[in-house]
């Protein structure tokens, strides 16, 4: 006889249990592996890559919805017998990390500088060693089913050769490039950073208006162009003004010079149609140097490039007066200045959109800088080909246009970073002649002079570098691995919307220049998470939902099913702690309604002892409701059957489509109003009357609540393993309850066969619709005693 199971589901005791024998029990290893004896070629597989977390982060929600929407792609096609692999893996996270060390190094009164960067990246190492795991632990508690032998790290050995022979690839063929272009910098972090780690922010701030006076070479004395900007300090750098070629307030100028307030440069006037002639008074301040449209402005007019700011943002040499002052330091005095110079018409409150850097939170400042670029033109045609051409899906359809009007205006990517943890970029310089040289393996000597004097280039690579690598570097590549062979191109890409660009395309990108391969074939974008009013989750909000508090409090499945269920592709969801503990009482529901069938079953096959007399179809597993129509059966069993059937072909429809969200709403639809409201209530009596009749009822709950377990499987995992575990040992103790000797054969859930859909049988529409009428009769005669307030249980 099994132990009875306790009266309610103690998931703190429960998931680390099953999880571990889940893992100790190699469930999360490929069916197919290619280092096994018996590994079969012409198996496909399905394989997803995880997108790397930060090495320095903790879970959060977003952390929470790719690892439960990728799990759950992985268990459905685990169960449905393909082989499947899930690489996990961490980012090395560049300026996060060295943040998280220079922060620790300040606690002891050390800088970065001071211990010099050999010892540096020395403690780097050892800070990600102590605490790199701990993002680990956290995707575990999600039940996260990856292959975790195959664990990859962005600087492991393997990874780091694979971007520097990506990095001498792209340089042969002239794709990547040094020079100076305009790029956003970070004064406090002191290195050029991604668009991604900029963040805006509407804060109040002033507009100032002040006057471009005329050169007076042939003009009229004191004639000038009143000019708004939002940052006088760049006045400094400015080499134009530019108007609006249709303006008729400023036509008469185009053609001449203005003065620079306080330095006195005279710059042009030019007509340009980017001109807003509606913004401030219609002329327009240039300044290349330090703004990114009037930089295109400025190459197309031919005009000089002036920075006036340095890496820590003072004013530097071509500031004139203002040297070494704070670029907000400057602007007070600047315009100071220009009021005693009566140049000044007037400023107004104005509503600013600041770029702030995303770790340190300084205003950043475009700037020109000498950097490392790749040329991207050809690289995101090829991208585009392949999606035009239906090779990658994505899903949602309609980031399909976002996705090419990106690619269709793409600049040149800046790839380098002034910091020391990272990819160290494999380019040498000659101390003796100047060569350059650029190499997969450390070089010797210089190739021409053949000097040691050489030196490294001291900046490291974008992270997105390595990370568009990640689907086939993590699997061996540039090595023709049996990996890489067998698990390359990976099946799905499942992500954020928010990093469609910065990596999903670069990773087609990257997959089709370096592999000829599609990286996947299947784009899938999830939403942002949203608190419960639809606001952005925040710490100055105060609205910021823990997962790791979530799964303490109420469990792994109830936060796994809420994400998942309340998920469509690509729109956001609004999150509530209410709709968890809603979804943490489902988790119960299943669990009271398994208590009530292994119950049922044990007191059924005991009172036979174990002489059951129903016949067993020789059918696959999870697949033959039809054997259990027979004589005895009745209407109720053949409504619940003929539901279920109708639930395993809509859940592989909308499983087909990717709609897991509405797919998870109809499994609890089912499991709850269906199945525990009204089939196990009509059970109860039905078991009471014993005989045959009952022999069948508890078989049709047993196929019945088996099947809902299967299809709940990739949502709920562990308290769903943990009851097909008690179903299993029940079924197998009174073997003539299942439906196929077959049926519990498999040593977990985990790796039990998916649910097949058959075709819609006679009987079914018939059964359905007979018994539909009985619930609605049933249904009105309870909304009658309601009305009346008949009390439950009085007789009338």
């Amino acid at each position: 006889m099994t132990d009875p199971l306790p009266k309610t589901y103690d998931f703190q005791a429960t998931e680390q249990r099953i999880y571990e024998w889940w893992e100790k029990s190699g469930f999360f290893k490929p069916s197919n592996d290619p280092s096994e004896p018996d590994f079969d070629p012409t198996k496909k597989p399905f394989v997803i890559s995880i997108p790397p977390p930060n090495v320095t982060g903790e879970l959060h929600l977003g952390h929470a919805m790719f690892v439960s929407m990728e799990d759950l792609m992985i268990r459905y096609h685990r169960m449905k017998g393909v082989p499947t692999l899930w690489v996990p893996g961490s980012d090395h996270a560049g300026i996060a990390t060295q943040l998280q060390v220079e922060k620790a190094l300040a606690k002891e009164g050390l800088t970065r500088e001071q211990l010099g960067r050999e010892e540096f990246l020395e403690r780097t190492w050892a800070w990600k060693k102590k605490y790199g795991g701990i993002i680990t632990s956290q995707i575990r508690r999600l039940g996260a089913s990856c292959d975790w032998d195959r664990e990859r790290f962005t600087l492991d050995e393997g990874l780091s050769r694979a971007v520097r022979e990506a990095f001498v690839r792209l340089y042969e063929k002239g794709l990547i490039y040094r020079g100076p272009r305009l790029i956003n910098w970070s004064p406090g972090l002191k290195t050029a950073v991604s668009d991604l780690e900029v963040e805006y922010s509407e804060e109040p701030g002033k507009l100032y208006y002040f006057k471009y006076m005329l050169a007076d070479h042939g003009g009229e004395l004191g004639e000038y162009i009143p000019v708004a900007t939002t940052r006088p300090e760049t006045i400094l750098g400015d080499t134009a003004v530019a108007v609006h070629p249709e303006d008729p307030r400023y036509q008469k100028f185009v053609g001449k010079k203005v003065v620079v307030p306080v330095l006195g440069r005279e710059i042009p006037v030019i007509a340009d149609d980017y001109v807003d002639r509606e913004f401030g008074t219609g002329a327009l301040k240039i300044t290349p140097g330090h703004d990114p449209n009037d930089y295109t402005i400025g190459q197309r007019h031919h005009l000089p490039v002036i920075s006036v700011l340095d890496a820590s943002a003072r004013v530097n040499e071509n500031g004139g007066p203002y040297q070494g002052q704070d670029r907000f330091e400057a602007r007070k005095n600047l315009w100071s200045d220009m009021k005693e110079r009566g140049l000044v018409v007037k400023e107004e409150p104005y509503t600013l959109n600041v770029p702030r850097s995303q770790r340190g939170g300084e205003i950043i400042e475009p700037m020109i800088s000498t950097q490392w670029f790749v040329r991207m033109q050809s690289l995101a045609e090829a991208a585009l080909k392949v999606v035009r051409d239906g090779r990658i899906r994505i899903v949602p359809e309609r980031f399909t246009k976002v996705y090419y009007n990106w690619l269709e205006n793409i600049e040149d990517w800046c790839i380098s970073r002034q910091l020391w943890w990272g990819h160290r970029i494999p380019v040498w310089y000659c101390q003796n002649c100047g060569e350059m040289i650029v190499s997969r393996e450390d070089p010797d000597g210089c190739p021409k002079c053949g000097s040691d004097r050489l030196m490294q280039d001291p900046d490291v690579l974008d992270t997105w570098f390595s990370s568009g690598l990640w689907p086939f570097s993590t699997l061996g590549w540039p090595e023709e691995t049996t990996d890489y062979k067998y698990f390359y191109p990976t099946s799905v890409l499942e992500t954020g919307y928010d990093i469609l660009f910065f990596w999903v395309a670069r990773m087609i990108m990257d997959g089709l220049e370096f592999t000829g391969e599609i990286p996947f074939h299947t784009v899938y974008l999830h939403g942002l998470i949203r608190d419960e009013n639809g606001r952005k989750m925040s710490k100055s909000y105060g609205n910021v939902i823990d997962p790791l508090i979530v799964m303490n409090e109420l469990g792994t499945d109830a936060l796994r099913f809420t994400l998942l269920v309340g998920s469509t592709p690509g729109n956001d969801m609004n999150l509530s702690i209410k709709k968890v503990e809603a979804n943490r009482n489902f988790a119960n529901k299943i669990w009271n309604a398994g208590r009530f069938v292994l119950s049922a079953v044990h007191d059924l096959g005991a009172g036979d002892k174990g002489q059951g007399t129903g016949d067993q179809a020789s059918q696959s597993p999870v697949t033959g409701h039809s054997s259990l129509i027979t004589d005895h059966q009745s209407l109720t069993s053949r409504w619940i059957l003929a539901r279920t059937n109708s639930l395993v072909r809509d859940v592989e429809r909308l499983f087909q489509n990717y709609q897991y969200g509405e797919a998870g709403r109809q499994i609890y639809e089912f499991f709850w109003s269906e199945f525990a409201d009204w089939y196990v209530e009509v059970a109860k009596l039905q078991l009471a009357q014993g005989g045959e009749a009952a022999l069948e009822t508890a078989r049709t709950l047993v196929y019945v609540f088996d099947t809902s377990l299967r299809l709940l499987h990739p949502f709920t995992p562990f308290v769903t393993e943990e009851l097909w575990g008690h179903l299993k040992k029940t079924v197998e103790e009174y073997s003539y309850l299942a439906v196929h000797p077959k049926q519990f054969s498999d040593p977990g859930l985990i790796v039990a066969c998916w649910p097949q859909p058959q075709a819609e049988e006679k009987w079914e529409a018939q059964a359905v619709e007979e018994f539909s009428l009985i619930m609605e009769v049933i249904r009105s005669i309870r909304n009658v005693r309601a009305e009346k307030s008949v009390k439950p249980g009085r007789r009338v």
